[in-house]
């Protein structure tokens, strides 16, 4: 592999580390990195799980030394949320290219909006419901969750986060480590969906975990609302890149490709 290529993944794996690990979104750069790169977006999809795994691993573990885990709760919403993972990575590798392709195009638009309007802003915990069981309703929507998840996995912070905050009363520090956690658990079922389709590029992967890793371990030991104005203004700007490159109004994918040459 190219020293370029390898400097590159391992400096977007550290951002992308580091930006999921805070809040969420940071799935954005790793697609369109591995898209630039030349793999296609089907491949990026399925190779993107690997460094996932060792990210959220590592954060869960940092996040475990600090007692923020709720694990009783934490498992019982983990079972939808897997189940719906498995189902949506399914739906993934069965979908056409294009389809995916403008999938994604539609879910960058949606995340620039989360962005821009600070969801952290009304993302409070609620001591009421946090004493109370888990509603009913929350086990089918973390089923909902964990399907968008398994098909293209841009995001999911945003929507665990908010599920976590709103429907079971966790402040944002305690539902951010849930959060990871919730990733790590589904993450490895739908890693076997991509590998059983031949849909995981491994040197590309292992190499971007490496930075994954290393921006996971620095986020989860920093306070979570830190350096959180410098993570939007870099999303905001990787966002609408890779709109413009994928809706083919400029060619990004081809100077990042002569680039890594």
């Amino acid at each position: 592999m190219d020293l370029n290529i390898i400097i590159v993944l391992i400096c977007s794996g550290l951002l992308v580390g580091f930006i999921n690990t805070l809040a969420g979104g940071g799935t954005i750069i790793s697609l369109t990195t591995l898209m630039w790169l030349g793999l296609p977006i089907s491949i990026a999809n399925g190779t993107n799980r690997v460094a996932v795994f060792f990210q959220t691993l590592t954060a869960v573990g940092s996040f475990q030394q600090s007692h923020l885990i709720d694990w009783k709760k934490s498992i019982k919403i983990g079972i939808p949320t897997i189940l719906g993972s498995v189902a949506g990575s399914l739906i993934a590798v069965k979908l056409d290219e294009k389809i995916i392709e403008q999938s994604f195009a539609i879910i960058m638009i949606m995340m620039l909006g989360f962005i821009v309007f600070k969801p952290s802003a009304w993302l409070k915990g609620n001591e009421s419901i946090l004493k109370k069981p888990i509603r009913t309703w929350m086990y089918p929507t973390f089923f909902m969750i964990g399907i968008y998840g398994g098909f293209i996995h841009v995001g999911i912070g945003y929507y665990l986060l908010a599920a976590i905050v709103l429907g079971l009363g966790f402040d944002l520090v305690k539902a951010n480590a849930i959060k990871v956690l919730m990733v790590l658990l589904y993450v490895p079922f739908t890693l076997v969906v991509f590998i059983w389709t031949d849909q995981v590029n491994w040197s590309y992967g292992l190499v971007h975990a490496i930075g994954n890793v290393a921006g996971a371990l620095i986020a989860s030991r920093l306070a979570i609302k830190k350096g959180a104005g410098f993570v939007r203004i870099i999303l905001i700007i990787l966002i609408l890149a890779a709109i413009i490159d994928i809706t083919g109004l400029i060619s990004l994918k081809e100077w990042f490709v002569n680039f890594t040459k």
